[in-house]
């Protein structure tokens, strides 16, 4: 049985949307908020694409004619925008990706790619900064992989304690980025400061 047919129905989004509607106070049947639950599935879809998207398929795209490159390549400020599993609230922030390779490399787009399909799901920030040099590590097999993710999250400015301009910071290291002091330095200062 594939995921898809385990799937409720856009027409079940649509109702679920109308009971939190109802629930939240308002009435769905008033003029403003009739196409609300069509708007809400079409912004699921687009907002947790990444469900039909494997990061591996963009990773395995790779160029081996690269004179035998081996330093590091480094992506910055790879914006997104996600949203915490708890609460399904918005975080947005910037990834900061880098690897040595060994005998290949990507185009710098799939890195981008790959952040957006593990962030465009229900995400922890740490499990979103795993996944990422992990699906690196596994597909590209380089000497190290360094990912720093730098983000803001709406659970915590919009509700409970309600603390604005707080950054969260996470970082996966592996390979020589873990045990060499040098390469990890590198990379913290190729990426310079970080903020969202």
């Amino acid at each position: 049985m594939s995921n898809e047919s385990k799937l409720p129905s856009r027409e079940d989004a649509e109702q679920a949307v109308r009971t939190l509607i109802k629930w939240a106070g308002d009435d769905p049947d008033r003029e403003g908020m009739l196409e609300t639950p069509k708007r809400v599935a079409k912004a699921y879809q687009d907002w947790f694409s990444g469900y039909n998207e494997d990061p591996h398929e963009y990773l395995n795209r790779t160029f081996e004619e690269v004179e035998d490159y081996d330093e590091m390549v480094t992506l910055r400020g790879i914006d997104f925008e996600s949203h915490c599993e708890h609460h399904i609230a918005l975080i947005t922030g910037k990834a900061f990706v880098a690897y040595l390779p060994k005998n290949k490399v990507v185009g710098i787009s799939k890195l981008a790619r790959v952040v957006d399909t593990y962030a465009r799901r229900f995400q922890v920030q740490e499990k979103m900064t795993k996944q990422i040099a992990s699906s690196i590590e596994e597909v590209l097999q380089p000497k190290g992989v360094g990912v720093v993710i730098v983000a803001r999250h709406a659970c915590m400015t919009t509700r409970g304690v309600h603390k604005s301009n707080v950054d969260m910071v996470t970082s996966t290291m592996t390979g020589s980025f873990r045990t060499n002091d040098a390469t990890r330095l590198e990379f913290m200062n190729t990426i310079g400061h970080i903020s969202v």
